[in-house]
């Protein structure tokens, strides 16, 4: 008999997790924290978007429309009426990343399938600003903690283009492990790109990512700063 995909899928009547408030952890840029998407977020989400658009553009999937179009703070309510409404269905995981309480950039835990596989993706981005200052590393580490804990997930996946190095180096330093080659993945830019794979399972992580950044140096937090 088999138990896998062909098996009945049951939905869980609740969302835990969400909404939620991470953080704070720092690090060399400062202050980081996560929070829930807001429809007030719409002028400076634009505002980044627009200017990192070359940093931005090369790693993100194809969509219909022009950067301009899909970036500007006009197209934010109806993401964040899609995002608020997938995390109210328990799909999804919508953050803002903070830093020194301004939006830094976004964090997603998405596509959450419970029952017996308790799984989900993870994507992030920052502002080019703050590139190198740990942010993006510690935002993935409390969403990874969160997700293992009060959102009762047991793995997290993330795929990411092999030519983009930054990000890697931010699942290597909180221990996520590479797992393979997703080949001819997703449309980036015209063309159809690999993507490495990386995952995490809550076995990996011990007594958390958060604690073990402050342990290797790479963060403190506030108590300790």
């Amino acid at each position: 008999m088999s138990t896998g995909y062909g098996a009945p899928y049951v939905t869980e009547p609740h969302r835990p997790g969400w909404p939620a408030r991470l953080g704070p952890v720092e690090v060399p840029a400062g202050t980081v924290r996560l929070r829930p998407v807001r429809l007030r977020d719409a002028t400076e989400w634009s505002r980044i978007r627009l200017r990192d658009r070359e940093y931005l553009e090369r790693w993100e999937p194809a969509q219909a429309g022009t950067w301009a179009e899909r970036n500007a703070a006009w197209s934010w309510p109806s993401q964040w009426s899609t995002l608020r409404r997938l995390a109210k269905r328990g799909q999804c995981l919508p953050f803002a990343i903070t830093v020194d309480d301004d939006f830094a950039g976004q964090l997603t835990v998405g596509n959450i399938i419970r029952a017996a596989l308790r799984s989900a993706w993870i994507g992030y981005w920052v502002s080019s600003s703050l590139a190198g200052g740990g942010v993006a590393t510690a935002a993935v580490a409390l969403a990874t903690d969160h997700a293992f804990t009060q959102a009762r997930l047991h793995r997290l996946e993330a795929t990411v283009r092999p030519e983009n190095l930054a990000s890697l180096r931010v699942l290597g330093k909180v221990g996520y492990r590479r797992e393979g080659v997703f080949r001819r993945y997703l449309e980036v830019q015209g063309r159809w790109r690999d993507h490495d794979c990386y995952a995490i399972t809550r076995e990996e992580t011990g007594a958390g990512l958060v604690t073990c950044l402050v342990d290797a140096g790479r963060a403190t937090l506030p108590e300790q700063a």
